[in-house]
């Protein structure tokens, strides 16, 4: 028997090996193999078994060889061991990976690397062991004393319990323990503990099935009876997550497990904890901020069977469920759904190809769809549920706009807030209910400039300027990490007349704690959000009533549920809509009705004030009225008669070099190149919006084509023909979300 192998590097191929006859019956797909490559030993996974004639006088150097000729027999080296009996990926995952890897571009042993934690498999993982101490079943008869006796029957009343927990809890020691243990009246021995990343939300009290309203109760009829993607079209506070709830209940009825994705850590723990209310310990979370002990144990939970549900953001599709019959993508216009790097897949749309290949049934939902999603609906490809009213008592909020251009009445805070948003918050304060602000860009100021000659302070390995926080008075980059202190004089001119300029969330909490010096104001961005937990204690605090005002980027935008807010303020509606994409105003719409969803969803009337220096955007006046059909058609029409997603497939060519010419040169080079292919409309090579990030000249060329095939074809092509030197990073983004 012959298996090939997907090694630990992301060489792009398999290679074979032989199979020792007494591993031949212990040998699957799937499983994590050690295998002789070169001088060392690698990792890797067995992907196929296939049959080979070998020739036995022919002795091979490197396994690399065996496939430099696939029709010539050599004798292959064989396996050393199979890591793990228990396969990582069962045949349904292992279609899904070939087929990402495909449609990407991207090396198959990146996109394995994607789907399964390196806590999981690294060489030293292994789950966590305690000495559990239980009183024996038969103890033997020995003195006693009175101190002896009380600790065994707080031992037995417990019914045992770990060393270290008991000793805290009786006041003991360890030693005293094991003396007991030797005397025969308890046992001692070790025992996997798990490390619990829900340990606190395991006391949340169950909770039971709402009623559904007719339209949810409809929306849950579509899903069940559904044979193809459905989209969950609702409005904010139309009650999307008791559909989801509900639906997955009838999977875990019938046997069947479920995931459910999120796009953001920070709505992980508000999604978990209402999960976990319901389903209890069959719900496990796989996410970037669990720690690597956490991760292997939900890891193992998952593929054992004990956890049913899943809950997490992309990565989650890949989760090994057993028996899986629902996926669920909330919020599935999310751009964080598709990754930066290899392989830059589209969570969204592998759950979709998930849900075909494992016979189950996808739901995607959002107030805001994608285009692609919603054009995707209007040719019949994807089933519509749709929820146009609020549940329970909650009522759709009003929305005000505020242009920012005209003079603000008695503006005292350098036109950070108009009198309009100032007014309202005040009145919120009054009546002790909550407020959330939105603003879209955090750090104090978004750029330090002189006074005298223009100049601003820029990052040097990035074309962009430091952005100021004021916290611990340093210039950051936040593209490259990079910072200085705060020059005090201009580094071109030497003048002492810097000024701050532009608005970060550090700087909107201090002009507003200088507007209403009595308001509690919790800020979440990045740099508040860095702690483990940080998210989860923020959000409970909000929660709990412990401030009045939550000031926040797209982290508070979409999936909190917030009875006691009855005002959101929008600071800058215009920052996502001048960005040099041609999704811009399609995002601009999703924030700004995302955001616009938080207040009023419960029986307090709710408003929105959306502050803008261009209130007549087509996309910010139909997000003031809360029309997404109108908006999807108007912007498909434009799409469609600039050949752009949905009616093509997109990708970017990016190219990468710390030499300007060089890169510049290639990049043209590629664009000529491509231009040849019939099929594809290629566009000049230029400079990316970012044209220089952590030291690397970066350049851009754009490809649509109306099939994915076509794109790929040609790019490896043109690879072939045109290997790029060492000091050039060539990559290409399929169905690239950005263009920056």
């Amino acid at each position: 028997m012959t298996v090939r192998v997907a090694i630990d590097l992301a060489l792009d191929r398999l290679f074979d090996y032989t199979v020792p006859e007494e591993l031949e019956k212990k040998l699957a797909v799937g499983q994590l193999l050690s295998v002789p490559f070169g001088h060392r030993t690698a990792r890797g996974f067995a992907m196929e078994m296939v049959e080979r004639e070998c020739d036995a006088k022919r002795t091979l150097k490197d396994p690399n060889e065996t496939l430099s000729d696939p029709k010539r027999p050599y004798a292959l080296k064989p396996i050393s061991a199979i890591v793990d009996e228990e396969p990582f990926f069962s045949t349904r995952l292992l279609e899904l990976v070939r087929a990402l890897a495909a449609y990407t571009a991207a090396p198959v042993e990146s996109v394995l690397k994607a789907a399964v934690p390196a806590a999981v498999v690294r060489p030293n993982a292994r789950a966590k062991e305690l000495y559990f101490i239980s009183p024996a079943l038969a103890p033997v008869p020995v003195p006693m004393t009175a101190r002896r006796q009380w600790l065994y029957d707080q031992i037995v009343r417990l019914g045992g319990g770990w060393m270290q927990q008991l000793c805290r809890e009786l006041k003991t020691t360890s030693a005293s323990l094991k003396e007991m243990g030797r005397l025969g009246l308890v046992t001692i021995a070790p025992r996997q503990k798990r490390r619990d990343p829900l340990g606190n939300m395991r006391r949340i009290l169950p909770t039971k099935s709402l009623p559904l309203n007719d339209e949810q109760t409809a929306a849950l009829g579509v899903i069940s009876a559904a044979t193809k993607p459905v989209l969950l079209f609702g409005v904010t506070g139309s009650g999307k997550t008791e559909v989801y709830l509900q639906a997955i209940a009838k999977e875990l009825e019938s046997g069947r497990g479920a995931i459910v994705m999120v796009p953001e850590i920070s709505l992980t723990p508000q999604t978990v904890r209402r999960f976990a209310s319901r389903f209890g310990d069959k719900v496990a979370v796989l996410h970037s901020a669990l720690s690597d002990g956490e991760r292997y144990d939900e890891w193992h939970r998952i593929r054992s069977g004990a956890a049913r549900v899943v809950v997490g953001p992309r990565s989650a599709v890949f989760a090994p469920v057993r028996d899986l019959g629902l996926v669920v993508v909330d919020e599935e216009h999310d751009p964080s759904y598709k990754q930066d790097d290899n392989p830059r897949y589209n969570a969204r749309d592998a759950a979709v190809l998930r849900g075909r290949l494992e016979g189950a049934r996808v739901v995607l939902g959002s107030a805001t769809p994608s285009l692609e999603t919603w054009r995707n609906v209007a040719v019949g490809k994807y089933d519509l549920a749709e929820m146009k009213c609020r549940a329970g008592a909650g009522t759709l909020p009003a929305v005000r706009l505020v242009d920012m251009s005209a003079p603000q009445r008695g503006d005292s805070s350098g036109a950070i807030f108009s009198q309009d948003l100032l007014d309202a918050v005040k009145l919120r304060l009054d009546r002790h209910e909550q407020t959330i602000l939105f603003l879209n860009r955090r750090g104090y100021s978004r750029s330090v400039t002189c006074a005298v000659c223009g100049a601003t302070v820029d990052c040097p390995e990035c074309s962009l300027p430091y952005t100021y926080h004021r916290a611990d008075d340093c210039c950051r980059c936040h593209i490259c990490g990079g910072w200085i202190l705060t020059p005090k004089v201009c580094p071109a001119c030497g003048a002492p007349a810097l000024q701050y300029k532009g608005i970060g969330t550090q700087r909107a909490e201090a002009a507003l704690a200088k507007c209403f010096p009595n308001a509690k104001i919790l800020r979440m961005d990045a740099d508040s959000t860095s702690r483990k937990n940080s998210h989860d204690d923020i959000l409970s605090a909000f929660r709990r009533g412990e401030a009045d005002v939550l000031l926040g980027t797209q982290m508070i935008a979409k999936g909190l549920d917030f009875p006691n807010v009855t005002l959101v303020g929008v600071l800058n509606a215009d920052s996502s809509l001048n960005m040099p994409d041609f999704r811009a105003a399609e995002r601009t719409f999703q924030l700004l009705a995302q955001v616009s969803g938080r207040a009023g969803r419960a029986e307090l009337p709710g408003e929105v004030i959306i502050q803008s220096y261009d209130p007549s955007a087509p996309a910010i006046v139909a997000a003031a009225r809360g029309d997404f059909a109108a908006f999807a058609k108007d912007e498909l029409s434009v799409r469609e008669e600039c050949f752009f997603p949905p009616f093509c497939h997109l990708a970017a060519v990016n190219l990468r070099s710390k030499d300007l010419k060089l890169v510049s040169s290639w990049a043209d080079m590629f664009a000529k190149s491509l231009m040849k292919v019939k099929g594809l409309t290629v566009s000049e090579a230029v400079p990316s919006a970012l044209e220089k990030a952590d030291g690397w000249y970066r350049w851009q060329v754009v490809v649509r084509a109306p099939s994915v095939s076509t794109i790929v074809k040609a790019w490896r092509w043109l690879l072939a023909q045109r290997p790029p030197p060492a000091a050039l990073r060539a990559a290409i983004d399929v169905d690239a979300f950005s263009l920056t």
